[in-house]
């Protein structure tokens, strides 16, 4: 017989929120409205060093390595530096960041089956606290976007806490703001460094979302899931 939780700690960026395929969209978008088609005869080229260069710095980034105010710059100027005739300036990658941002704040788009998850959560009686390394400015529009704000009790995020996951500080302030209790709580995210890892040290029991099911887990978890489906026939 399952443990009885009654606290979920839900991440939310490629979780629930369909963050990626979202930002294909946003991205496309950005290519349109700042004309980068005169500085990169296929915007793939422009594309991919974005992707490359986004996972390289949010890696960093929980690790505490860079900060906010790196990433958001670096994230723009690798990529745009690969533009012909194109010299990204500070400012222009600040100018390009606020317009993604942008763009993908309004973004409605969720992981399959994350509504319907969270109706049976919320029907089940647990209490749901979303996790996020995310921006302040970004993830509550993003919520809003979606339909999913009202379904948390608490939103806790890296900025507010002054920690990110998976620094065990950022679980010692969900803990305090959310009033959970670490035997009664599960994490659930689709980041095994960040989410799993980060909660397993904070003596949390842990579901990881592996949505690459031929890269099973690299160490033992309370739960593996390869859908959303599968957490209600757990939970």
């Amino acid at each position: 017989m399952l443990k009885r939780y009654t606290d979920l700690f839900l991440d939310f960026d490629d979780t629930l929120y369909d963050t990626h395929g979202n930002a294909v969209i946003a991205l496309h978008e950005l290519f349109d409205q700042l004309h980068l088609d005169r500085y990169f005869p296929d915007p793939e080229v422009f594309h991919d060093e974005y992707w490359k260069t986004n996972i390289d710095l949010w890696r960093r980034y929980a690790q505490g390595e860079i900060t906010r105010d790196y990433l958001i710059v670096e994230r723009f100027r690798r990529p745009l530096s690969f533009g012909h005739g194109l010299e990204p300036t500070e400012a222009y990658c600040l100018e390009a960041s606020n317009q993604f941002l942008d763009n993908c704040a309004s973004k409605p788009g969720l992981v399959e089956g994350a509504k319907e998850l969270m109706d049976y959560l919320r029907a089940k009686g647990y209490r749901m606290h979303m996790c996020s390394n995310g921006f302040h400015e970004v993830q509550y529009k993003k919520l809003q976007a979606c339909g999913l704000y009202d379904y948390f009790q608490t939103i806790i995020l890296s900025e507010d806490a002054g920690f990110n996951k998976p620094d065990l500080r950022y679980f010692d302030y969900a803990f305090h703001v959310s009033g959970a209790q670490r035997d009664t709580t599960l994490m659930i995210g689709d980041n095994f460094d960040t989410d799993i890892l980060g909660a397993q040290r904070a003596g949390l029991d842990t579901a990881f979302f592996n949505r690459f099911p031929e890269y099973p887990a690299p160490q033992p978890v309370t739960f593996e899931v390869t859908s959303l489906r599968q957490l209600q026939d757990l939970l």
